[in-house]
C-alpha cells in the first residue's frame, strides 16, 4: 500500500495539515508522482536537486481554511497571520497575503522581504527578544505593529516613540508548558521570551503613562508543533484575564493574539487536529472567557506557520550511493542532506518519503536515508520504508515546507537549493538554486592572502 492509496477519499475537504502529501499529489501514467500536474521527475531532470516543491493549491487551501474557521466560529473580528519565519521569500509572502492573511516578522530581513511582496504594514506584527534598534527604528518608520517582548525594548520604544506615534503589543510568558520538543516551546514560564506575569502589572503602568505608544493589545504562545487542544483553550482565559487588568489601567487594548503552534502530519503516526477544530477552540475559548468577565470582544489574531506552509512542500533529491552493512542497516545516500533539511538533527525530527520515479512500487526494504554531509549526524530519516532503490532514483521527502528552507545553510560549502510553485500543470521558480559564485560573493581575500 502506497501513502497514496492510504490518504482517506473525499481528501480536498480534509485540513492540509492531517495530510503527508499536498493535496494535488497522485501518480500520473509513468507511475511518477505529480504533484500541481507537474512530474515531479521532470521537474528535477528541468531545475536539479535537491529541490523544494511547492504545491499552491494545498498552500491556499490552509489559508482558505484558517479564514473560513474564523468567520464560522468566532463572531468578533479576527486577522489571521502567516508565521513567515516557517518560511520566508516573496513569493510565499505575496501568496499568503492574496489570500488575506497578515504577516507576523521577527527580523528586519522578513520585515523587508514582507514589504517587498506587497504586504499591508498594517497586517505586519514584528516580534522577537532582542530586535536591534535599527530594527526597531524600521519597524516605526513603516509603520507595523511591534510586539514589544522585554523592558529593553520598552524603553527603545518609548524613545522612538518621541518622535512619532508607535503601535504595539505586550508579550508574556503565560506559564503554560506544553508536550512538544522542548527547543520548540514557548509558553512555560522558564523562557527566553515574553513579560514574566509577575512583571505584567509595572508595564502597564508604565505604558498608561506613555500616551504616544499605542498599546492596543497582548500576544501570548505556547510553542509548535502541538496537537492538544486543551493548551489554546488555557492560554485564551489567561489572555483576557490579563486584557481586562491592562483596561483597568487605561490601555486601549482591543487585540489579543495567541500565537499559532498547530501541528502537522509528519509520520502516518501523528494525527494532529484539523484547521477547523483549532480555531474553533480558541476563538469559543476567548469569546466563553470574555463572556464571563463582561468584556466586549477584542480583535483576535493568530499566527499559523507550520501548518501552512508545511503540507505544501516536498523536498526531491537524487539518490547516490548506498553502504550495505549485513544484520546492522543499509544507508542510501542523497544529494541533499542537513543543509536544507536541519530539523532531524536539530529536533530529531522524523519524516516520510516515496521514490517519485516509480510511485507505485511495494516498498520491500527498511533502509536508512542519509544526507551527503560530513557529519555522521546529516540522516534525514532513521528507518525509511522503500522500494529497492539504485543510483538516479528521485526519492521524495514529504511535508517540508516548514523551517527546511528558512533554516537552509552553506554547511560544507553547499549551495543551496531552488524552489519552484506548482498550480494547473505550470511551474514557477520562486528561488533561484545558488552557485558557487553565490558562496564566494561575500567573501573578503586581504592582499596579501592573494594567490
Amino acid at each position: 500500500m502506497t501513502l497514496l492509496t492510504q490518504r482517506p477519499a473525499g481528501q480536498d475537504t480534509l485540513s492540509p495539515n492531517q495530510q503527508l502529501l499536498p493535496l494535488t499529489a497522485q501518480a500520473n501514467a509513468l507511475d511518477h508522482l505529480e504533484i500541481g500536474g507537474c512530474d515531479v521527475v521532470e521537474l528535477v531532470a528541468r531545475f536539479g536537486s535537491p529541490l523544494y516543491i511547492v504545491d499552491e493549491v494545498t498552500l491556499r487551501t490552509a489559508c482558505q481554511q484558517y479564514q473560513a474557521a474564523f468567520e464560522q466560529y468566532y463572531p468578533g473580528p479576527f486577522q489571521v497571520l502567516y508565521a513567515s519565519k516557517a518560511w520566508s521569500c516573496l513569493a510565499i509572502c505575496a501568496l499568503v497575503s492574496q489570500e488575506g492573511l497578515g504577516l507576523d516578522v521577527v527580523s528586519g530581513g522578513e520585515l523587508v522581504t514582507a514589504l517587498q511582496a506587497g504586504v499591508d504594514p498594517a497586517r505586519i506584527y514584528f516580534h522577537g527578544n532582542n530586535k536591534s534598534a535599527p530594527e526597531i527604528d524600521l519597524a516605526i518608520r513603516t509603520g507595523v505593529t511591534l510586539v514589544v517582548d522585554n523592558d529593553w525594548e520598552l524603553e527603545q520604544v518609548c524613545r522612538g516613540a518621541e518622535h512619532a506615534p508607535v503601535r504595539i503589543m505586550v508579550r508574556f510568558t503565560p506559564g503554560l508548558d506544553c508536550h512538544t520538543h522542548a527547543y520548540i516551546r514557548t509558553g512555560q514560564r522558564d523562557s527566553k521570551f515574553g513579560f514574566d506575569l509577575d512583571a505584567l502589572a509595572g508595564v502597564f503602568q508604565r505604558l498608561a503613562q506613555r500616551p504616544a505608544v499605542q498599546c492596543v493589545g497582548l500576544h501570548a504562545h505556547n510553542g509548535s508543533q502541538i496537537f492538544a487542544l486543551e493548551h489554546p483553550q488555557d492560554l485564551a482565559g489567561i489572555l483576557v484575564d490579563w486584557m481586562a487588568k491592562g483596561m483597568a489601567y487605561g490601555l486601549p487594548l482591543t487585540e489579543l493574539n495567541v500565537g499559532g503552534g498547530l501541528g502537522i502530519r509528519y509520520t502516518t503516526a501523528d494525527d494532529p487536529p484539523s484547521i477547523a477544530a483549532w480555531v474553533q477552540t480558541v476563538a469559543k475559548g476567548v469569546a466563553s472567557a470574555c463572556q464571563q468577565r463582561q468584556l466586549p470582544l477584542p480583535k483576535l489574531l493568530c499566527e499559523p506557520g507550520r501548518s501552512i506552509i508545511g503540507p505544501a512542500v516536498v523536498t526531491a533529491y537524487t539518490v547516490g550511493s548506498s553502504k550495505v552493512i549485513p544484520g546492522v542497516r543499509t544507508y542510501v545516500a542523497v544529494d541533499g542532506g542537513m543543509s536544507d533539511n536541519p530539523r532531524p538533527i536539530t529536533y530529531q525530527a522524523e519524516y516520510e518519503a516515496v521514490l517519485a520515479n516509480r510511485l507505485g512500487a511495494a516498498a520491500t526494504e527498511t533502509v536508512t536515508v542519509a544526507g551527503k554531509h560530513c557529519e555522521s549526524g546529516d540522516i534525514l530519516i532513521q528507518t525509511a520504508h522503500l522500494p529497492p532503490t539504485v543510483p538516479g532514483d528521485v526519492l521524495v521527502v514529504l511535508a517540508t515546507g516548514a523551517y527546511n528552507a528558512s533554516m537552509a545553510s552553506n554547511y560544507n560549502r553547499v549551495p543551496r537549493p531552488a524552489a519552484v510553485l506548482v498550480h494547473a500543470s505550470e511551474a514557477s521558480l520562486i528561488v533561484r538554486r545558488e552557485t558557487y559564485t553565490d558562496l564566494l560573493r561575500q567573501d573578503c581575500l586581504p592582499s596579501r592572502l592573494a594567490p
